[in-house]
C-alpha cells in the first residue's frame, strides 16, 4: 500500500543530485507558511535567506537558533557546505555560510541572501545541487509574483544548468494576504501591477494601468513607494473617484511588521488615496483599487471591501 508522499527536501532521487527549491514563505512568519514550505526549509541541506526571513523562520524552529552555530567538521564529513566546495573551485566571493546543528543532530548550512548577490547565490545553489544537496532558496510572498523564481530559471538557462532539478513551492503573496484583511475585494477578476521601473519604463507601466482600469479589473499595486501618486492619477482618468481603495502594510505580519506601525490597513476612495501619503511607507505597502462593483460593507466590528463575483447577489447562489 502506497504511503503518503514525501514532502520534505530529503525525498529520494534516482541520481546523486539534490533539488533546488524556490520556496515562497508569504509574509515570512511560520503561521502564514504552507506545510510544504516549512518541511522543505527544515530538511534542506542549505537554506539561502535574508536576515529578516532568517529571524522570522527561527520563531518556531523552522530554522535553528543562532546559538546552534557549530564549527565545520575538521574532516569535512558532516558539514553541509563541504559538499559544495568538493564539487569544484569556489566562485569569487562565494560565501560558504554558517553551519547550524538542528535538534536531531543534522547539520544545515545557512547562507545570507542580499539584493546585490542574487546572481552569485544562484550559481552557488546550482553547484550545491550538483554536489547532492537539497537547497531551499527563500523568497518572500510567492516566488512567481515578483519573487525569485524567474531569476533562478533565467540563471539556469544562462549557465546551461539544465541538469539542476528546480521545484517552486508557492506562498501567500501580499495581494492575497492584504485582500483577506480587507474582506472580499478580489472575488471577481483582478490583476497586479508593479510600479518598479527598474526593468521597464513608466510608459509601459502606465499602459498596463490604463488597460486594467478600462477593463474593470480590481487592481493591486506593488512597489508603491515608487510613484504611487502617479499611478493613482492614471487610474483616476478611467475610473470614478468614489471607487473604494484599500491601503495595506505588512500583510500577514501582525506585530512583526517592518514597514510602518506593524500590520495596518486603511479603507479610502480613489479620489482621496493620495491624501494617505503617511501610510505608504515602503516595499511592504500595497494598494488595492476596487472597480465599479466594489462596495464598502460594515458590520458591528469594522468596515470591509467586497467585490461580488460577476455582480451576483444572494438569489444567484
Amino acid at each position: 500500500m502506497a504511503g503518503a508522499p514525501d514532502t520534505s527536501a530529503d525525498a529520494s532521487r534516482d541520481d546523486d543530485r539534490g533539488t533546488l527549491y524556490v520556496v515562497g514563505i508569504g509574509p515570512g512568519l511560520p503561521h502564514a507558511m504552507t506545510q510544504r514550505a516549512t518541511d522543505v526549509i527544515a530538511t534542506a541541506d542549505c537554506v539561502i535567506a535574508s536576515n529578516l526571513y532568517q529571524e522570522f523562520l527561527r520563531r518556531d524552529g523552522t530554522l535553528p537558533p543562532e546559538a546552534a552555530e557549530v564549527e565545520a567538521a575538521a574532516d569535512g564529513g558532516s558539514a553541509a557546505s563541504d559538499a559544495a566546495s568538493s564539487a569544484g573551485d569556489q566562485r569569487p566571493g562565494e560565501e560558504t555560510g554558517t553551519i547550524l546543528e538542528r535538534p536531531d543532530g543534522r547539520r544545515q548550512t545557512l547562507v545570507r541572501s542580499t539584493m546585490g548577490r542574487q546572481i552569485e547565490l544562484a550559481g552557488e545553489a546550482f553547484e550545491r545541487v550538483r554536489a547532492g544537496q537539497n537547497v531551499a532558496h527563500v523568497s518572500g510572498g510567492d516566488p512567481n509574483v515578483y519573487g525569485k523564481s524567474d531569476l533562478l530559471f533565467t540563471m539556469a538557462d544562462a549557465e546551461g544548468a539544465d541538469d539542476v532539478p528546480i521545484e517552486v513551492v508557492p506562498g501567500v503573496t501580499a495581494a492575497l494576504g492584504g485582500a483577506a484583511n480587507l474582506g472580499a475585494p478580489l472575488s471577481n477578476d483582478f490583476c497586479t501591477v508593479s510600479l518598479s521601473d527598474k526593468w521597464r519604463g513608466w510608459d509601459e507601466i502606465e499602459e498596463k494601468l490604463r488597460a486594467a482600469a478600462i477593463s474593470g479589473f480590481v487592481i493591486v499595486l506593488y512597489n508603491c513607494w515608487r510613484d504611487y501618486e502617479r499611478a493613482i492619477e492614471v487610474v483616476r482618468e478611467e475610473r470614478a473617484d468614489d471607487v473604494p481603495v484599500g491601503i495595506f502594510n505588512d500583510a500577514g505580519r501582525g506585530d512583526a511588521g517592518r514597514n510602518l506601525d506593524d500590520e495596518t490597513h486603511t479603507i479610502t476612495t480613489l479620489g482621496e488615496a493620495t491624501d494617505h501619503d503617511d501610510e505608504v511607507g515602503g516595499m511592504g505597502t500595497s494598494i488595492l483599487i476596487g472597480n465599479h462593483e466594489t462596495a464598502v460593507w460594515k458590520n458591528r466590528e469594522r468596515k470591509y471591501l467586497v467585490t461580488p463575483r460577476g455582480g451576483r447577489d444572494v438569489d444567484d447562489f
